[in-house]
């Protein structure tokens, strides 16, 4: 059974499923219709050491680098729509296979041109992120946004951390009015 988490609620994953190995991280989101430019939102994760920071630039997964971790995370491709059911894009991250340094998977969503769109997620509907166990296909945790994100271009979606020996999932819904650079600086990777 799935377990729904309020803003700032966490998990420990470890617990929910003793022996768990692998997850898919589910992002999914419905953008209004309103005319002008589609939207595309991308999923990025950065791969943080303890310090809270990338270790290195190839720890920044998104759309261009769809692999990390020495295989551990991998971005199954990017959606340029949002169109239909379920989730939008899926980031696979095997737990047992994460190189010791890395503590953290901060999952970001961000919109593509947002700035020159005119667009932010106060014009995106029905934003989660969901966390599923990969051997069975079963939801462990989800977490819907239901803030109105009205000037927000950028949006912490949630973590996946480690901590004394057990992986947890926060549910974070962060936004900021700063771009994807900006969010890019924030976790220690040059994106200019």
């Amino acid at each position: 059974m799935s377990i729904s988490l309020a803003k700032g609620g966490n998990i420990s994953l470890s617990k929910e499923v003793p022996g768990l190995e692998a997850i898919k991280i589910g992002c999914g989101w419905d953008a209004q219709a309103l005319g002008g430019a589609e939207f595309d939102l991308d999923t990025s994760v950065f791969l943080c050491g303890a310090n809270g920071k990338v270790t290195k630039e190839g720890d920044f997964i998104f759309y261009s680098n769809l692999e990390g971790a020495g295989g551990a995370v991998v971005h199954t491709g990017d959606n340029k729509t949002g169109q239909g059911e379920g989730d939008d894009e899926v980031i696979m991250m095997s737990l047992k296979d994460m190189p010791p340094e890395l503590v953290k998977a901060v999952v970001v969503v961000t919109i593509h041109e947002a700035v020159a769109r005119n667009q932010n997620f106060g014009m995106v509907e029905n934003a989660f992120i969901r966390i599923v166990n990969a051997a069975t296909d079963l939801e462990i945790a989800r977490y819907d946004l239901t803030e109105d994100y009205a000037i927000e271009t950028a949006v912490v979606f949630g973590e996946v951390y480690l901590r004394n020996g057990e992986w947890k999932f926060r549910a974070v819904g962060q936004g900021s009015a700063e771009g994807l650079a900006q969010v890019c600086a924030k976790y220690g990777v040059n994106a200019s």
